[in-house]
């Protein structure tokens, strides 16, 4: 059993090389081997969101706080809030942030397969992010 204790790593701010906007990051847990799994609460200000990624074994976020917006490559925008659980299937390209006026947190956990658990892609233009 391993218990982590919430705050016991530092928060840091979102790489802007990924994140447009004030984004936050505070680690939740990393799955000892032969585990893979990982989680995080991910904090977005208003109007802040993800570049367009995907993840090699998929993504499920969990809203936690607020209000926000996700968009699978192909698909609409669509909103999301406190309780709902997104599910991004292996390699499908997406987003997901904040909605224009209101913040909003989830907790982000995927798998890692040979080492790798997401891969980055171009930042969401403001007209992606419109809609």
């Amino acid at each position: 059993m391993k218990i982590t204790r919430a705050g016991s790593t530092p928060s840091r701010p979102g790489n802007p090389e990924y994140f447009t906007g004030h984004v936050r990051l505070d680690p939740l847990f990393q799955a000892d081997a032969p585990g893979r799994s990982a989680g995080a609460l991910v904090t977005f200000e208003p109007g802040a969101r993800t570049a367009w990624h995907s993840h090699p074994a998929g993504q499920t976020i969990l809203i936690t706080f607020g209000k926000g917006r996700v968009q699978r490559l192909g698909g609409a925008v669509e909103e999301v809030t406190t309780g709902d659980v997104v599910f991004f299937p292996a390699g499908e390209r997406h987003w997901h942030g904040a909605a224009p006026e209101n913040a909003m947190s989830h907790i982000a956990i995927q798998e890692s397969i040979d080492g790798v658990a997401v891969t980055w892609m171009e930042q969401v233009s403001d007209a992606e992010y419109d809609g």
